[in-house]
């Protein structure tokens, strides 16, 4: 009996921990459905200049000629 019941506590933790990982993975599949409809209404759009001028500044740290930025690095 006492077999029994460790076997059904461990399925239940399974169970538990697959839950978990199927919500981080519902998580990472809604963030790639945004972008991915994101990047659809960019070519919809035929706006692939201002798609690669947004990715360039914002994730490239691209900046204009006569911009300046500050960084703070005292986070670091």
């Amino acid at each position: 009996m006492i077999g029994c019941g460790v076997v059904i506590f461990d399925t239940e933790s399974d169970c538990s921990d697959k839950e978990q990982e199927l919500t981080r993975i519902q998580a990472q599949i809604d963030s790639y459905t945004l972008k991915n409809e994101d990047l659809q209404r960019t070519l919809e759009n035929d706006d692939i200049s201002a798609y690669m001028e947004r990715i360039a500044l914002e994730e490239r740290d691209y900046a204009y000629p006569d911009e300046r930025r500050f960084y703070d690095k005292s986070r670091d």
